[in-house]
């Protein structure tokens, strides 16, 4: 018998449910996992909310209604979590999960740390209480060449900029996510119309607003902070059987994590300060030298940002775009199952 692959897991965050994924749930996984979509669906209808089945199920998919924190987050939990069972686990042994800022509660039930049902329950009520935060947003630059490569001094000057916009009176700004070859930068509307008007060119795409997106990851979202501390109790948390790596790079070692303290860290650094996804695939990858990494769904939009969180360090070698394209094309070292051939090679199933 072949020797099992390892594998890193990476949870995907907000802005993975689009429009090509409209229906996705029900078809990968209605048939095998439907006692579980059951039980998500009446932990929604409990809470007077429509449920996955009925928003996975739509005519068509509405930016509206799709995009918004109560409806994302359990349509993306779902979906990663029906992936992450649907692995072969005779071809992959999971040697660690991760994810990207919300996708920190999927790997929290990847992990072990909650039931799956339990993350279900953190997820859907952290994608309400995230629209609890003062007003702001997010706003999306890129630091990175067409190859991937940095752009030379771009992300210091972005940094020296947002610093000087966030000492005005009356302005908010701050890192929100770093995704390597992409920063997210979070705050006020003050903030963010300055970062907007005085932002030096950047590569590859104009900044770019969030749609729907608060400014998550800043201390305006102590709101959001405080509701998931007082409605989301201790008693959901265990320590992790698998482990996990968090936004700030910190090893959440299997058996021997502290449940409050990882409890602690979800509802309050991870809600108030940067998420730094690049850090914590860099560490993982340094920490447990995956043979692969698996992205599950929904979508596959994450992929570039672990590429280029890889590169960022020469991971194996891989040092641009051109790099890690000819490692894909000869021996994959990331396998999205949002892609119907790389998924068929985590599955075993087409």
């Amino acid at each position: 018998m072949t020797a099992r692959k390892t594998a890193l897991v990476v949870a995907p965050g907000r802005g993975t449910y689009g429009k090509n994924e409209l229906g996705s749930i029900a078809r990968l996984h209605g048939a095998r996992f439907a006692d579980l979509i059951a039980h998500f669906d009446a932990q929604r209808r409990d809470r007077g909310q429509p449920t996955v089945s009925e928003l996975d199920g739509a005519e068509r998919f509405s930016v509206a209604t799709h995009m918004r924190g109560d409806v994302a987050a359990p349509l993306i939990y779902t979906a990663t979590v029906l992936d992450y069972l649907s692995i072969d686990r005779e071809k992959f042994d999971v040697v660690g999960a991760l994810g990207n800022s919300m996708g920190w509660y999927s790997a929290l039930a990847l992990g072990g740390a909650v039931s799956v049902a339990n993350g279900f329950r953190i997820s859907n009520a952290m994608g309400l209480n995230s629209q609890t935060h003062g007003p702001g947003g997010q706003i999306l630059l890129q630091v990175v060449d067409e190859d991937w490569r940095p752009v030379p001094g771009l992300r210091q000057t972005l940094f020296a900029l947002v610093a000087a916009i966030a000492s005005r009176p009356g302005h908010a700004l701050a890192l929100s996510i770093d995704l390597a070859g992409m920063l997210v930068f979070a705050g006020n509307e003050e903030g963010l119309a300055a970062l907007l008007a005085e932002a030096p060119p950047t590569p590859g795409r104009d900044p770019l607003r969030l749609a729907g997106h608060g400014p998550f990851h800043t201390p305006l979202m102590v709101g959001s902070s405080d509701k998931a501390k007082a409605e989301l109790p201790a008693a959901l948390f265990g320590t992790p059987a698998l482990p996990l790596i968090d936004g700030r790079g910190h090893i959440w070692r299997r058996f021997a994590g502290d449940s409050a303290a990882v409890r602690d860290y979800t509802f309050g650094h991870q809600i108030l300060a940067p998420y730094d996804f690049a850090l914590s695939v860099q560490v993982a990858v340094k920490e447990f030298a995956p043979d692969v990494i698996i992205l599950p769904g929904p979508g596959d939009t994450l992929g570039g940002a672990i590429a280029q969180s890889l590169i960022a360090i020469g991971w194996q070698g891989i040092a641009s775009k051109a790099d890690f394209a000819a490692r894909q094309a000869a021996d994959p070292i990331l396998l999205s199952m949002g892609r119907a051939d790389q998924r068929a090679a985590v599955t075993g199933h087409k």
